[in-house]
């Protein structure tokens, strides 16, 4: 969806105020350059106070004054946290999970399967719907927040996955229990009315099959809430959700309960919510795969709808860090960024997720650099809205394997998202950007990349399996991490060589695994005497006394191991272990006009790094100069003119070179300065003006060309755009 300009803002709850501030509060966005708020998604309860008794009074306060005071307006539906009565008149929509029954207390702890709930939620939706109409400045509205299914186990879920499950298989048990394996521990179903709680099973067929039904509610529920928005929205307003990730105290990986490929068809433009580390922790990668996925769901743009301002305890940005942030999420594809929130709240759980403002409401040094943002977006966002990326390599993700991975974990080892991260920030701090499909729901893009990567892909289709060999036949780059094509979409192992479709692509196979302790790498004998980019090779120590050289085992495989077996594959690394040393652990084969390569075990970055840069070679994927943390991000803006960002992640002050057609740089950090040899030597300024609103007034002097060094001071932004 093309937006005609960057939207900048916060979100908003005029009912959570402990005084009436609406006025100072709008014409403080205003002067911090906001255009937009999201109101209305946590507050059910004051829209509708009672059973059928509806006040929209402080709704109707912010859309007027927001109309005031020329900001535009998303309105989310408030139904991810329902009101007292409801719950004194349906108890059991506080929903019963795999951890037993809920109480009233917390948000997102209803069954989105509850017959009265979804009447209720209907009628709220309906009557808000009516009463935003008025209003030409809402410019979209938000489905429900970071919806899942909350893990409901509700008779009236479990009801329904029967019918799910008997749609499946077509009333047949003898497939249901061919499939699941049921015989297994004698769960075999035998009559439909036998069907257990599925919250005791062991069968992880079973188990992961409803978990996959559980997304598939989320899905349905959205498009439900869609529908009902649809009947009252005009054409020109978008319709969104806020989808998050996985969690690991901040946003870390793929979603497991959501199946946001599926969720997102019916929604006009994806939304997101992105919250990372901060301070000396700030790295941009959240910002990335975050972005990378949201860009991925409807292969555009996306609304960024919640990320920090102040945010949690410890992510107090440096100054200049809320700068580097707001423009990271464009680089990455935004067309807006939202702070969670305007102002910090005096009650409850999340009174120390800091706003904007803090608890005084008065301006502070996050306020200023706010202001700092609103200005420059305001001034370059005809030139940074909408960037469109083209990226060679893909990613491709799974819920189905992300479940097997729960179901059979690597003792002490990665989880399904930590492959997944352990690759894209690989690939992250070379400065290969990349994009995120659906393993099964975007094969026809396939042919679209250089490269594709597979991490941990347990779960595999036939479907999947064949086209992966024919990207690789047909020219493309594939690699394949352990744990790849094992188990089909039921989970069920399959019985044929491993990895399962695929032996003649990797041209091995493998049948044993085993922990890996104390094990390293080394490059088979053919590799140490043609390549050093795949050289993974014993760490060598130098003794200081007889500068005698020698060769001691890195243990850089950490986990888990694949002893591989060659057979048209050209060994690229072998394990260094005196029992193991015969086994192959990296593998590269040419098949047909591509080539694929399978790494059997984990390993630390820095050789998946060598790996990752080997392969690119292959792929003619060209790479950067620079690498983490100066970090490179590149795009086509509607002007169709390159627009690189440069970002430094880091205390310490980079320098890269400039490879490019001219360029006029568009914006600066505090202290980023191109170093232009012709102007450098004639004396001109090079630089950008500060001015004291906090824009950056263009200087058309500052050309960047072919060969120029620039420099970025700590925590610091450059971007340039092609002349």
């Amino acid at each position: 969806m093309k937006m005609n300009k960057l939207l900048y803002g916060a979100a908003y709850y005029d009912e959570y105020l402990p005084a009436d501030r609406i006025e100072t509060d709008m014409e403080m966005m205003k002067k911090a350059g906001m255009n937009v708020i999201r109101i209305a998604e946590s507050t059910w309860s004051t829209w509708e106070p009672q059973d059928g008794v509806f006040d929209f009074t402080h709704l109707h306060r912010m859309l007027s004054c927001s109309k005031k005071h020329d900001i535009q307006v998303i309105v989310g539906t408030p139904t991810y946290a329902v009101p007292t009565w409801l719950v004194r008149k349906y108890p059991d929509i506080i929903t019963e999970t795999h951890d037993g029954p809920g109480r009233y207390g917390h948000r997102q702890n209803m069954d989105i399967a509850h017959p009265m709930y979804l009447k209720h939620t209907e009628r709220i939706i309906r009557r808000l719907m009516e009463e935003v109409q008025p209003y030409d400045h809402v410019i979209g509205f938000q489905l429900d927040n970071e919806t899942k299914s909350y893990d409901t186990c509700s008779t009236y879920a479990q009801k329904k996955f029967v019918t799910y499950v008997r749609n499946l298989f077509h009333d047949d048990l003898s497939s249901l229990n061919q499939a699941w394996g049921l015989d297994y521990w004698s769960n075999r179903i035998n009559a439909w009315e036998d069907f257990p709680d599925v919250r005791g099973t062991i069968n992880a067929s079973l188990g992961a099959e409803y978990h996959k039904f559980q997304r598939k509610l989320v899905s349905e529920f959205l498009a439900w809430q869609c529908a009902i928005v649809q009947e009252y929205a005009r054409p020109d307003q978008f319709i969104t959700q806020n989808f998050d990730y996985d969690w690991r105290g901040y946003s870390f990986g793929l979603q497991p309960e959501v199946d946001q490929w599926e969720a997102v068809r019916p929604l006009t433009i994806a939304g997101c919510d992105i919250y990372h580390p901060s301070a000396q922790d700030l790295t941009g990668k959240e910002i990335a795969f975050g972005g990378a996925i949201a860009r991925s769901l409807k292969k555009d743009n996306y609304l960024v709808l919640e990320t920090e301002a102040q945010g949690n305890h410890g992510w107090l940005s440096y100054p200049g860090q809320l700068c580097l942030q707001a423009f990271s999420h464009l680089a990455n594809g935004a067309s807006c960024v939202e702070y969670w929130h305007w102002h910090s709240i005096h009650n409850a759980i999340e009174s120390y997720w800091k706003g904007v403002l803090s608890h005084n409401l008065k301006e502070n040094a996050t306020y200023r650099e706010a202001c700092r943002i609103g200005a420059d977006f305001a001034k370059h966002g005809t030139h940074l809205v909408n960037l469109k990326k083209h990226c060679s390599v893909a990613i491709l993700l799974d819920n189905v394997s992300l479940d097997a991975l729960q179901w059979f974990p690597i003792k002490d080892g990665p989880a399904y998202n930590d492959v997944f991260r352990w690759i894209f920030d690989a690939l992250y701090e070379m400065n290969v950007e990349c994009d995120i499909l659906s393993a099964e729901a975007d094969i026809d893009l396939f042919s679209q990349y250089r490269m594709l990567i597979t991490p941990a892909l347990y779960s595999v289709s036939d479907g999947l399996t064949e086209a992966l060999k024919d990207y690789v036949q047909a020219g493309g780059v594939l690699l394949s991490t352990f744990k790849t094509a094992v188990a089909d979409r039921m989970l069920k192992i399959y019985h044929d060589d491993l990895p399962h479709g695929l032996t003649d692509v990797f041209g091995m196979t493998y049948d044993q695994f085993t922990d890996a302790v104390q094990v390293g790498l080394r490059a088979a004998p053919k590799m140490q005497a043609t390549s050093h980019e795949v050289d993974m090779t014993r760490s060598v120590n130098t003794n200081a006394s007889t500068g005698q050289v020698s060769q001691t085992v890195n243990p850089c495989v950490h986990s888990w191991m694949e002893l591989l077996l060659p057979d048209t594959a050209e060994t690229l690394a072998l394990y260094d272990h005196p029992h193991w040393g015969d086994y192959t652990a990296l593998t590269g084969n040419r098949f047909g006009q591509g080539y694929a390569s399978y790494l059997g075990c984990y390993t630390n970055g820095d050789v998946l790094k060598k790996l990752l840069g080997f392969l690119c070679e292959k792929a003619g994927i060209a790479r950067e100069d620079a690498a983490y943390p100066l970090i490179v991000r590149r795009g086509t803006n509607d002007l169709q003119k390159e627009i690189i960002y440069y970002f430094n992640y880091s205390e310490e002050p980079q320098e890269t070179v400039y490879h490019g057609k001219d360029a006029r740089m568009l914006l600066s950090g505090h202290e980023a300065l191109p170093l232009n040899r012709d102007a450098a030597l004639s004396g001109e300024d090079v630089s950008a003006v500060r001015t004291a609103d906090g824009s950056c007034e263009e200087n058309t002097t500052a050309v960047v060309k072919e060969g120029d060094r620039l420099s970025l001071s700590h925590w610091d932004f450059l971007i340039l755009e092609e002349v």
